[in-house]
Formats: C-alpha cells, structure tokens, sequence
C-alpha cells in the first residue's frame, strides 16, 4: 500500500511498529482483532492457526501503530515450520517494541524460554511482557507467581501489563502503554486503513479458518488454501478456491458423506465473507491431494509461503 503523502501537522503525533511475538495459540490473533475493533485474522483454539504476518493498522487522532500479527514461535519440525519461524524472526527487525504474549494461566514453559533464547535474547529493541488469559485465572497468587515466572527470563526488569484478549480487559491500557513506545513521525497509512491484506489473501485465510473449525484436529496443519480465481461485481464476488491436503483420508474427511463437509465449509465461508463485504459472494471450493507438500519447499512457495 503507498503511504501517505501529505505530513501530519501535530508535532505530537506518534507513529511506529508494535510486534506480536508468542508461542501458539496464545491469542495473537484474538488480540489483533480486539485492538483493531473487527476481525482481520483468524482466531481458532488450534495450534498454527496464524501462517503469515499480517498487519493490522490502528489509528487515533494521536498516533498510528502498526501491529504486527505473527505466525506462533515454535521450533520448526518441516519446511512450513521453517517458513513459519523465518515469519515470525523478520518481522522483528524493524520492530519499535516487542508485544511478548504469554498464557497467564500457567507458568513459563520450555516454548516460552526457547523464544527468549532464540529471539528475545539479544535484541535492542523494547520488550512489552503482556500476560493474556488473565480472565481465566481466578488465583491472585497463583497470577503474581506465573508473571514472575516469565520475568525470571529477562536479566533486566521488564515491562509488563496483564490483558485478556477475548473480553478485552485492559486492552484499552495496552494501547496506551504501547503509544508510550512509539517514536514520533508521520502516518505510514491513510487513517481509514486497518489491514494491508487484499481480499483474494483474506477469503483464503476465511476458508482455512472454517476448515479448521468444522475438522478439529483432522487435517488443519496439513492443509493449504490457494483462492484462483476472485471476481468483483457490482452486486456479487465470485471465488474460487483450492483446497490442497497431505492424502486421499484428508480428501474424504474434507468432503464428508455425500458431500455435506464441505458444503458446511463452504456455506461457513460465504456468510462471513458476505458479512465483510456487505455484499453477496459466490464461492466454489474445490479437494486436492499433493502428498507430503509440507516437507516440498517448492509446493510451499506455490501456495503463498514464500
């Protein structure tokens, strides 16, 4: 997207790049939409939900901050999984802070010290220690005793702020404690940007999400969604799209008996679609088999993870 040309005339306007970093399904996504005030990412109770970063834009009259909505930290096992990690690593070069989201429910873990050793370690640049999940845990005690759990990782003291994501408790205090990092300068998107993703991007990510939801733990981490076709019209946008899998067993579990899987999938995709939208939306998916595409790095940059 361009950005903006003209200047903006505060001298106080704050302007800079927030980066959400956590092990997966810490509630990255979930947060990204809270802030934002829509959804722009996915958000599943599954691991590896998130596979690419995504930008999401908030803007007040103030300051603009651009959040960085990474895939989940964890130590990569295929090719997806090093693309997944080399996601989440690049986005924090040009990083004003780090967001560390971390499940104050429970105590720091193995993943959470494996990204402090690998990414959190060296870096210069400021780190927000966010504790989510705070809505379920009812332990005061127990509360204090993970965050300092988390905070036995860092040399120095760090910041640190307690937020749930999904009712949004203290969500409001986040942003402002993020502001506080931000350096002063210009707007990088025009004030009614939220996201930076096209929609051909976002109806792929809106299939995976259905695809996810409706199959559990059946096939989501071995599929792919490819959108080829997106046609924009006045009163109707036509999709379709490609749903690639590991094997023939994925391939019947995503159509169901008699098709109904995927009828419910793609019935499932075309009403959020049309509630984003605002419009009508034709959508036509598709099964395909390409086996072991995880491992192929070619197959990988094929399906848009490159």
């Amino acid at each position: 997207m361009e950005k903006i040309i003209e200047k903006k005339e505060n001298n106080n306007f704050k302007s800079g790049i927030a980066v959400l970093v956590a092990r997966p399904n810490v509630g990255k996504s979930t947060l990204l939409n809270k802030i934002l005030g829509q959804k722009v990412a996915i958000a599943t109770p599954l691991r590896q939900t998130t596979r690419k970063n995504l930008k999401g834009i908030y803007t007040d009259e103030n300051s603009q901050i651009i959040l960085i909505d990474t895939p989940g930290v964890h130590k990569p096992l295929n090719e997806l999984g090093k693309y997944l990690s080399e996601q989440s690593k690049s986005a924090l070069d040009d990083a004003d802070l780090i967001l560390f989201l971390v499940d104050a429910t429970e105590v720091a873990g193995l993943g959470d010290n494996w990204i402090y050793e690998n990414y959190l370690k060296d870096t210069k640049t400021p780190i927000l220690l966010v504790l989510n999940k705070v809505d379920l845990i009812k332990d005061l005690n127990k509360r204090e005793l993970n965050l300092f759990s988390y905070k036995k990782m860092f040399n120095s003291n760090v910041d640190s702020i307690k937020i749930s994501a999904k009712t949004g408790r203290n969500v409001d205090d986040l942003i402002k404690k993020i502001k506080e990092y931000m350096p002063y300068g210009e707007k990088f998107y025009d004030e009614d940007m939220i996201c930076d993703s096209n929609m051909r991007e976002i109806a792929g990510e809106v299939i995976r999400e259905k695809i996810i939801l409706n199959t559990k733990d059946e096939v989501p981490h071995s599929v792919a969604v490819v959108v080829e076709n997106y046609k924009e019209e006045e009163n109707i946008d036509k999709i379709s799209a490609k749903i690639i899998v590991n094997n023939e067993s994925q391939k019947g579990i995503l159509i169901g008996k008699n098709g109904v899987m995927l009828k419910n999938i793609g019935k499932a995709s075309r009403l959020e679609l049309e509630k984003m939208l605002e419009k009508k939306v034709y959508l036509e998916l598709f099964v395909k088999v390409q086996k072991n595409w995880l491992k192929d790095k070619n197959a990988i940059k094929d399906f848009g993870y490159n």
